[in-house]
């Protein structure tokens, strides 16, 4: 599928002061707001420059994009952490839920193709490469991590990221993800996230893979 953390991850950004918004999981209605708001985010992420290249398209088939990843991902395989403002999302997915089953990937071929176009061949190859070095023992899988961007900065998505870092700690399990930038990976970093390999496709941008164990809590 084109979805399940095909494409890295948009950086998490340090907490500061005054985040005052609750944060809550998303629902159905949600997914057209985020959905913009997470294709701002990724505008101009290497990977999806790379995949859609033509910057006077990208906006409207990230956004469209994002609406089958939230929906297909976020809310019918795992979680989708946003806030009451809708200012960034995180989906994640939980051990043994990290990749579609083949009749919803087909489901949702038709729109992969309007995102894509003629790259579609080649977005299928990363995530064929993607799934076949995606770690195998149990864990929690952040597909994506967006914060809108003027909203970047205030510490919105490593508050985003936390319910699922916790899940992990309680239940002792590592959380996964790509990271398609040298600065989140940086930042990854400082939240436990080790650099376990790299991935590229032909010319594409790389996309470093990361886990992070879970943290002993008392």
């Amino acid at each position: 599928m084109l979805a399940t953390a095909m494409l890295g991850v948009r950086e998490v950004q340090q907490q500061r002061p005054g985040i005052a918004a609750r944060l809550r999981q998303a629902r159905a209605g949600d997914v057209r707001a985020l959905a913009r708001v997470m294709a701002a985010a990724f505008q101009d992420d290497p990977v999806f420059t790379w995949l859609i290249p033509d910057d006077s398209r990208r906006g409207a088939a990230l956004e469209r994009f994002f609406g089958i990843e939230l929906h297909a991902v976020g809310l019918a395989q795992g979680s989708v952490w946003t806030r009451d403002d809708l200012a960034g999302a995180s989906i994640s997915t939980p051990p043994g839920r990290w990749k579609l089953p083949w009749p919803v990937l087909l489901a949702h071929a038709p729109g992969f193709a309007r995102v894509f176009s003629a790259r579609l061949p080649k977005g299928a190859a990363l995530l064929q490469l993607m799934e076949w070095r995606h770690v195998r023992r149990p864990h929690h899988y952040f597909a994506y991590i967006g914060v809108a961007p003027t909203r970047q900065g205030q510490g919105i998505g490593r508050a985003l990221m936390q319910p699922t870092l916790h899940r992990c700690d309680q239940a002792r399990l590592p959380a996964y993800l790509e990271a398609s930038t040298e600065r989140s990976a940086a930042l990854y970093e400082r939240l436990g996230f080790v650099l376990i390999d790299e991935l590229r496709l032909g010319g594409s941008p790389p996309l470093r893979l990361m886990l992070r164990p879970p943290r002993v809590t008392s």
